[in-house]
Formats: structure tokens, sequence, C-alpha cells
């Protein structure tokens, strides 16, 4: 039973989070590197803008499906190796990008047997490498919100996961500042070196410091009781613990529980709002505001740390409503109530947009803030509502529902941009889409309040 007046003797879980924050950074950091160098590759290789959306399409799309196998992955390996082997992954594969010609030569050369060409060496190149960079990629989170759930009792998993999540953040202001330095000294192929090379030193840190709670020789008896002290009764987890050698957790049956479906569908409406502020605000201030090149840093850097903070403050305030009196459930989506109404800020970027491009960037990282926050809540309902062994899986599953959200956002945010571009006035698209993105979060979080209206734990038979 729950016992609110433990107290823990030790902060040894802090540290795994950290480790899962610089990951966190990492894997945005690796991300980000194409985006910083395009404007270079597209000149030293002449890629066309549809070149380049081919390479980002590809991405996404792989990125997205593995999200569903990444999950399943790291329920079958756990969580200590299936963290490591996808940061092998992924670090290996935004090491290659450096090789994507060669790369490139030979996977023509086998589509050439069959009589296909479509890309040239380049494009084909860098394919290959986005796609293995995509399946690594995926393993982040899955493994990530497990390793939370194993270290954090409930009431801390959205705090937690706030503080970890935040590392996209860092990722994305990192990047700008670091990757054209290394490409103007060393070139491009030592940018994609460097950055991949960064998974491995923290690799090491990850094997020597993480085993799961019960075994981790470095927790004390009483951090450890205050971790489990809210779980399930030692019967049920022992039963679990077996059953995760023993058998799986088919997909279809736990697509028979509303609970999934509640993730499924937050994920799927809200994911790609965050997708867009990624991939389209520099064309926004360059279409709107014409601000280019260097011009962009300083906006977009505003952008992620207002991101970094709502990712903290996101995690944070359901622990506010928990000491109030509400349950974990409760208070976790009474803060996402309140953390979906501030998204309803973007609606004032166009219109206020004519006094100075900073009020749009302010009132956009506003909302890129409140998803964050949303995330670092939203992933943790899985936690809350289901056992340990099937929290890879239906974090993948989101995972892959939010990342073909974000695909339909970006094909549908083309199409009105161009559309509109050529009636003479872009800024009515972008209008269009901020709209969409304000009203995003309170629709999905009245999905999720249907589906769910009360704390109602899976048992898995």
């Amino acid at each position: 039973m729950y016992q609110k007046d433990i107290k823990p003797a030790g902060n040894y879980r802090w540290t795994i989070c950290a480790l899962l924050f610089v990951a966190t950074t990492i894997n945005y950091l690796d991300r980000q590197v194409l985006s910083l160098l395009q404007p270079y590759l597209e000149e030293k290789f002449g890629w066309t803008n549809s070149d380049y959306a081919n390479i980002t399409a590809v991405f996404q799309f792989a990125y997205a499906l593995s999200m569903l196998f990444a999950g399943r992955i790291v329920d079958w390996l756990d969580t200590k190796w299936g963290y490591g082997w996808a940061i092998v992954i992924w670090s290996v594969a935004a090491m290659i990008h450096a090789l994507s010609i060669p790369i490139g030569e030979a996977f023509n050369s086998l589509l050439g047997l069959a009589g296909i060409s479509i890309f040239s060496v380049s494009v084909a190149g860098f394919i290959v490498s986005r796609t293995l960079l995509a399946f690594g990629e995926a393993g982040n989170f899955p493994a990530a919100i497990k390793a939370v759930a194993e270290y954090f009792p409930k009431k801390e998993r959205s705090f937690a996961t706030g503080i970890f999540n935040s590392g996209a953040n860092i990722g994305a202001v990192l990047a700008p500042l670091t990757i054209p330095w290394i490409y103007a000294n060393w070139g491009w192929e030592s940018a994609f070196i460097l950055v991949g090379a960064f998974g491995f030193l923290w690799l090491i840190f990850w094997l020597v410091f993480y085993e799961k709670p019960e075994k981790q020789k470095r927790l004390s008896k009483e951090e450890l009781v205050y971790i489990t002290n809210d779980r399930e009764d030692a019967a049920q987890a022992e039963k679990q613990l077996t059953d995760v050698l023993e058998s799986k957790i088919s997909w279809f049956k736990l697509l028979g529980y509303k609970q999934t479906w509640a993730f499924i569908s937050g994920k799927l409406l809200t994911d790609g709002v965050f997708w867009f502020f990624l991939f389209w605000l520099p064309a926004y201030l360059k279409a709107q505001y014409n601000i280019v090149g260097e011009g962009v840093m300083i906006p977009l850097a505003a952008v992620y740390t207002l991101s970094m903070a709502g990712s903290v403050a996101g995690g944070w305030l359901p622990m506010y409503f928990i000491k109030k009196g509400h349950n974990v459930f409760e208070g976790r989506v009474k803060a996402m109530l309140v953390i979906a109404i501030f998204p309803l800020a973007i609606l004032a970027a166009q219109p206020l947009g004519h006094i100075s491009y900073w009020i749009p960037i302010v009132l956009i990282g506003i909302g890129a803030a409140a998803h964050q926050a949303w995330s670092a809540n939203i992933f943790t309902t899985v936690s809350d509502m289901f056992p340990k062994r099937a929290i890879g899986s239906v974090v993948g599953m989101g995972g892959m529902a939010g990342g073909l959200g974000g695909v339909v956002v970006s094909k549908i945010s083309g199409a009105l941009f161009d559309h509109y571009k050529a009636l003479g006035h872009i800024e009515t698209g972008y209008t269009i889409v901020f709209t969409a993105s304000a009203v995003a979060y309170l629709i999905a979080w009245s999905v999720i309040k249907t589906l769910v209206p009360k704390y109602n734990p899976v048992v898995l038979d």
C-alpha cells in the first residue's frame, strides 16, 4: 500500500535520471546534425528541395514505424541492454553518415540489379543512414520511460520524465552552437563522426551505473523502499517478473484496452505540433520576417529554452495536485488540463506578429513549452496504468502514432504553404496550422478523459 510518510534515504535515483537526460540530449544532437548541415550539403551535392524532403520524410516514417517495434525490443531485452543496444545502433548510424557516398553507391548498385533507379548517390546514402538512425533513436523514449518506472515512485515519475525529456531541448540548443563550428574547422564528415561518438562515451557510464533497483548495490535499502512502496503487491509483482520471461503480450491484446487508445490518441493528436515547430520554424521566420542564416539561431534558442523550462515545470505540476490530496492519476489528468490551455497563446501569434517577430517567437515558445510539459505527463500515464512488462510496447505504439501524426502534419503544412504562397499570402497557411496546433491539446485531453474517466489500472491475465 502507498505510504505517504515514507521518505527516501539517498538520491541515487536522480543519478539514473541524469543518465537519461544526457542520452536524450545526445539523441537530439544526432538528429539535428543533418538539418544544420543541409545548406552546405545541398550546395556540395546539388540537392533539390525534394531531395532533402525525401531524406527527412524517410527518417520520420522510419522513426514512426520503429517506435512500434522498439518498445517490444526494450521489453524483451529489458531496460539496461535495450537502452544500451539502442544507443549503439543510433551512434553507429550517426557516424556512418560520413560514409554516405560509398553507402549510396552500394545501395544504388543493388537497386540497379533490379533495374531500379530512384535516387542520386548522395541522397540514397543519406536515406540509408537516416533509416538506421531512426531505428536506433526510436528506442530512447520506451527505454527511458521504463527506467523511470523502475526507479521512481508514481508521484515522482512525471517530474523525472520532465527532467530527462528536457534533454531534447538542450540538444536542439547545443546543435546550432556546435555543428557549424565543427563543419567550419574539420568538415561535414567530422561533424557526424564526433557527435555520434558521444553515444559510446555515455554507454560506458550506463553500463557501470545502471542495474535494476533490486540489484543495485549503490541504492540504500531505505531508498529502495521509497521507490517500491506504491508498486503492486509482492505476489503480483513476482508473477509479472516471471511472465516477462515466459510470455509476450500481444499487440492486439493491448489494443483491447481503452487505456492504450487513450495514450495512442493523445500522441497522435499532439506530437505533430512539436514536429512542426522542429521542421518549419526556420521556414516560418524566413517566409514572414526574412530572417535567415545565423539570424535564426537566437530565436530558435529562445523557443527551445522555453521548452526546457516547460518540460521540468510540467513534470512538477502533478506533484502539486497530489500534495493537495488527489490520487496520482487525478493529479496527472488535472495537470494535463492546465497544460492544454497554454497552447491557446499561439492563436495570437499571427494577429500580433506585425508588431515584432519576437511576439510570435515568445508565443510559439509557450506552445512548445506546453508540449514538453504535456509529453512529460502523457508518457507517465503509461507507467501509471500498465504493469512494467507492457510499458515499452504501449509507449512504442503511441510513439508510432505520434510519428505518423508528424508525417501528416508535415505533408498538410507543406501543401497549405505552397497553396497560399501561390496566392500571395502564405501567412494564411501558417494561421491555419497555428490554429490547429493551439487547440490540439484540449481535443486530446477530452479524448483521454472520455476513454479513461478515472483511474483504472490494467491487470493483464
